[in-house]
């Protein structure tokens, strides 16, 4: 299984996502309102039930409790999608990946109009693709968090902070892409629960549920110097020289 999900497309993962909530949006709001009554009448028997488990009459409050929570999470047309589609993509990359057989290898890695000061490079944005300005831009650490979407920073168009400058992104489902000057050093700490991470020359790396590292042989010493810590449920990572 964990095979078949690193040969779909982070893209096609995405899309999936988006249309799921999408489907739960409409179904909780035009057609079955009660399924978030439901939810929460189930959750606080499992949470009554956990509490003092070993109570007789607490057992029966949170097996009822799950059952319920599984069966009303079942009948939901967004899961019933997510499920379908999941089993489909399965069958497709299975047979794909006999008449293409991935070669598994071991991959280490070691080793001039400008803003207003107060305004933040990226928006915290839940649906929307957002990039730095296209042209010259005055530096300010990122720190933002979002939902859907791309994420694209350029650090050739500004003057980074002669000590660190820091990126730091936590998104839900989107790429991020990050392009660094050649003479600029660079710390990378990531992490995904599904997607592919492609740093530099080294070859894309398939992350599933996994921590990346990587520093430039002269990031201690050198600068300027820049820091990127990004997390990613689904999505690529790619930082390249430019």
């Amino acid at each position: 299984m964990t095979f078949m999900f690193k040969r779909l497309s982070t893209d096609a993962i995405n899309t999936l996502l988006i249309i799921g909530v999408i489907l739960l949006v409409i179904e909780v709001v035009f057609f079955n309102g009660g399924l978030v009554f439901s939810v929460l009448f189930s959750s606080l028997l499992i949470y009554i039930g956990w509490k003092k488990y070993h109570v007789f009459w607490r057992k029966i409050f949170f097996w009822i409790g799950v059952v319920s929570l599984v069966l009303t999470v079942l009948s939901m047309i967004a899961v019933r999608f997510l499920i379908l589609a999941a089993l489909l993509l399965f069958i497709h990359n299975y047979y794909k990946s006999k008449k293409e057989p991935e070669q598994l290898q071991l991959e280490i890695i070691d080793t001039n109009e400008e803003i207003p000061y107060n305004e933040p490079l990226l928006a915290q944005k839940f649906f929307a693709d957002q990039s730095t300005p296209h042209q010259s831009y005055k530096w300010q650490d990122v720190n933002i968090h979002g939902g859907f979407g791309d994420r694209i920073i350029d650090l050739s168009q500004t003057v980074l902070p002669h000590d660190e400058a820091v990126i730091s992104i936590r998104h839900l489902a989107g790429n991020i892409f990050i392009y660094v000057p050649y003479e600029v050093e660079v710390s990378i700490q990531h992490s995904a629960v599904i997607g592919r991470a492609a740093i530099f020359q080294y070859k894309k790396t398939k992350v599933l549920n996994q921590y990346v590292s990587f520093r430039t042989s002269d990031y201690a010493v050198a600068k300027p110097r820049v820091k990127i810590i990004t997390s990613i449920f689904s999505g690529d990572l790619e930082v390249k020289r430019i």
